[in-house]
C-alpha cells in the first residue's frame, strides 16, 4: 500500500494496513537536524525568508531526504509568495502585511494593510503567482502519486486578523463592528479559493486550513461568534474542496470542544492536531470517529523536546490504542515538528508507529 492509499484509507474511516505517519510543519531548524541523520549536505541554520535560492533548494532536498528516508506518509507544502526586506527583522508581502522573521518559528504578522472599513475600499487584493506553489509542484515532482500531498493554506479568521495586524484587534471589532468583521472574512476566503484552486491544479490531494481558534483554556471566540463570523466561510471553503473531489483538514491548536461539532457541521474532513494538554483523544474519538479522521496528539510541547525515547514509545503506544482501532487515525505530533523537538524523539515517535501500528491494532501484550 502507498501512502497515499494509506492516507485516504484513513479518511474514509478505514483501517489501512498501518496507521499513517504525516506531520504538520517542519522549521527550518528541525529540517536540518533530521536531515543530519541521513546527510551531510545541508544548508547552514537560518530562516527561509533570510537563505539565498541555493540554501532554499538545499534545504527542499533536505526535508525530502528526511521524508523519503523515514517513510512518511503524506508531505507538506506551504505557499511561498514573495516578500520585500523592510529592515533585518521584518519583510512585507503582496498584500502589505509587515511579518517579523522569527528563529522559532514562520513568520508573524505585526503590521497590516487594514485599519478600519474605509481601508477595504483601497486595498489591492493579492492574488496568488504560479510561483506561490513552488514546495507544492517541487515536492509533487518528486514524489508523485507515491504519498499525500498537504497544503497549508491559513483559514479566514486567521487571514483576517493578519491584515489587521493582530488578532486583538479582529476580536475587538467582533464586539464593535460585525459587518467590517464580515468584510474582511469575505476578502480572505475570496483569496483562500483562489489559492485552493490553483493548488488542487497542482497536484494538492488535502488542503490543510491553518489558524488556531482555542487555547488552552477554551476558544478564542463563543460557539456563536464562531457560528455568525467563522462557518459560513468554512462551508464555502469545504465545499469548493469537495466540487474539486479533494479533501480538507481544519487545524486548530487548543481546546476545540465548544465548536467542534462546528467544524464537523462545516464540512471538514479531518481534524488536527487534538492538542493533548486539553482534549482526550479517544474522547474526541468515541464522539467523533464516524464523522471525522483525527491527526495529531503526540506531545511536541514536554514530550518530543525534553522526554526520552521510551517514552515518546510509550506514548505513542497508548495514542494509537485509544485513537487507531476502526481506522481513521492518521499519527502526528500535536503541532508541528519545531526547533525545541529532539530529532532522535521525533525518530523515535516515527518507529513507535511502525511497531505499534499495524492492523488489526493489537497492544495486548
Amino acid at each position: 500500500m502507498t501512502g497515499k492509499e494509506r492516507m485516504r484509507q484513513a479518511f474514509s474511516l478505514e483501517e489501512p494496513d498501518r496507521v499513517p505517519v504525516w506531520e504538520m510543519a517542519f522549521n527550518e531548524e528541525s529540517i536540518i537536524k533530521l536531515g543530519r541523520f541521513f546527510t551531510d549536505d545541508v544548508p547552514p541554520p537560518k530562516s527561509a525568508q533570510q537563505m539565498g535560492m541555493e540554501e532554499k533548494l538545499k534545504l527542499l532536498a533536505t526535508l525530502f531526504t528526511v521524508v523519503r528516508e523515514l517513510e512518511l506518509d503524506g508531505i507538506t507544502s506551504i505557499t511561498l509568495p514573495g516578500t520585500e526586506a523592510v529592515d533585518a527583522d521584518h519583510v512585507k508581502d503582496g498584500w502589505g502585511r509587515i511579518l517579523r522573521i522569527s528563529e522559532e518559528g514562520e513568520a508573524t504578522a505585526v503590521g497590516g494593510p487594514i485599519g478600519n472599513p474605509e481601508d477595504l475600499a483601497r486595498i489591492q487584493p493579492y492574488h496568488p503567482q504560479q510561483t506561490d506553489f513552488l514546495m507544492l509542484m517541487a515536492a509533487k515532482g518528486t514524489f508523485g502519486e507515491e504519498i499525500t500531498q498537504v497544503l497549508v493554506q491559513p483559514g479566514p479568521f486567521r487571514e483576517s486578523w493578519t491584515f489587521l495586524g493582530s488578532m486583538e484587534k479582529l476580536l475587538y471589532h467582533y464586539m464593535k463592528n460585525p459587518g467590517f468583521v464580515k468584510d474582511l472574512a469575505r476578502l480572505a476566503t475570496d483569496y483562500i479559493l483562489e489559492v485552493i484552486d490553483m493548488a488542487i491544479d497542482m497536484g494538492a490531494d488535502i488542503i490543510a486550513l491553518d489558524g488556531d481558534l482555542a487555547f488552552s483554556q477554551t476558544t478564542l471566540m463563543s460557539p456563536a461568534q464562531y457560528m455568525e463570523y467563522v462557518f459560513p466561510y468554512h462551508c464555502e471553503i469545504t465545499e469548493r474542496v469537495h466540487e474539486r473531489s479533494k479533501l480538507i483538514i481544519k487545524h486548530s491548536d487548543g481546546n476545540m470542544w465548544p465548536i467542534l461539532e462546528g467544524v464537523v457541521e462545516a464540512g471538514f474532513d479531518g481534524f488536527h492536531p487534538v492538542q493533548p494538554q486539553c482534549m482526550e483523544i479517544g474522547e474526541v474519538k468515541k464522539r467523533f470517529g464516524k464523522s471525522l479522521c483525527i491527526l495529531g496528539n503526540i506531545d511536541c510541547m514536554h514530550l518530543l523536546p525534553f522526554g526520552t525515547e521510551a517514552a515518546v514509545d510509550a506514548s505513542v503506544r497508548d495514542t494509537i490504542a485509544a485513537a487507531a482501532p476502526g481506522g481513521g487515525y492518521i499519527i502526528s505530533s500535536s503541532n508541528s515538528i519545531h526547533p525545541g523537538v529532539k530529532p532522535e524523539n521525533y525518530v523515535a515517535m516515527v518507529k513507535a508507529a511502525r511497531k505499534y501500528g499495524a492492523y488489526p491494532i493489537d497492544l495486548s501484550d
